[in-house]
């Protein structure tokens, strides 16, 4: 039972290991004995097996970034994004139509038994209600296809943060469908408010009373170690049936909001007035 979560000498790779989360997810990976490879567009100081600057917006050096890593990939870790404070178009880059394009480039390196597990958002909770929008993107093919669907639904769009976190959301579900027909599986988690650099960013965007809510009924901010756990445990030996699964790691406030005991409808109105 030492090594029950089994990635002694497993090769691996975590976008967005600069800071915050993916950080956080780098160095756990190391802790456990795996050959972690690194891509951000920020240099990293961790010390990893290899780390190459990539930047997601950008489809040819997410390609380039893969292939200098190259060989067998066990597991790869989604952790980087952009707020909602960034350009629309740049944060739908980042946080969905990049990831999935480097999802994409490496899943060939991928046999069975290993996985993938990206980082959404609660802020993507209202999936459910937008599948049929959601699906337009989905169903596009490549990196340009979807930036150009992205351009021609800028309402939907929006400021780019809720609706790139809601399709990743329903692109782990629909991929996992299919890819655990090859023995792989995905998953992606659903962090509530995080205390990572990246918050600053949140607390200039978002009205006070509606973090604080999404932060009950723990009453805290998770930790970007706390999350990272949950990333890791996702694509273990040890989760080897969970496949396709949107795991809110938030202290229950998804079973809060489920159960009337968080009414984030309220607090968004009064946020508003």
């Amino acid at each position: 039972m030492s090594d029950l979560l089994g990635y002694k000498n497993k090769r691996v790779i975590v976008s967005g290991c600069f800071s915050g989360m993916g950080e956080a997810t780098a160095r756990l990976l190391l802790d456990q004995g795996a050959e972690v490879h690194g891509l951000d567009f920020k240099d990293c100081a961790l010390d990893l097996a290899s780390f190459h600057n990539v930047d997601l917006r950008d489809p040819a050096s997410i390609e380039a970034g893969v292939a200098a890593i190259g060989g067998k990939v066990d597991a790869l870790f989604n952790c980087a994004g952009l707020p909602q404070t960034c350009p629309p178009m740049d944060v739908m880059k980042v946080n969905f139509i990049g990831t999935r394009h480097l999802t994409e480039q490496v899943l060939p390196l991928m046999g069975p038994g290993s996985a993938v597990a990206s980082i959404s958002s609660t802020g993507g909770m209202g999936w459910s209600r937008r599948v049929p929008v959601i699906m337009g993107i989905l169903q596009t093919r490549g990196y340009q296809q979807a930036l150009d669907w992205c351009e021609a639904n800028k309402d939907t769009v929006a400021e780019g943060y809720s609706f790139s976190k809601e399709a990743v959301n329903v692109w782990t579900m629909l991929s996992g469908a299919h890819l655990i027909k090859k023995g792989i599986r995905i998953n992606c988690t659903m962090p509530s408010p995080t205390q990572t650099p990246m918050m600053s960013a949140f607390e200039a965007a978002t009205p006070a009373e509606v973090l604080q809510a999404a932060t009950q009924p723990i009453g805290r901010r998770s930790t970007p170690e706390e999350q990272a756990s949950a990333l890791v445990v996702l694509n273990s030996a040890a989760a080897g049936f969970i496949n396709g699964v949107v795991l809110p790691v938030d202290g229950g406030f998804m079973g809060g909001v489920a159960t009337g005991q968080v009414d984030l409808s309220a607090i968004m109105r009064r946020a508003a007035g």
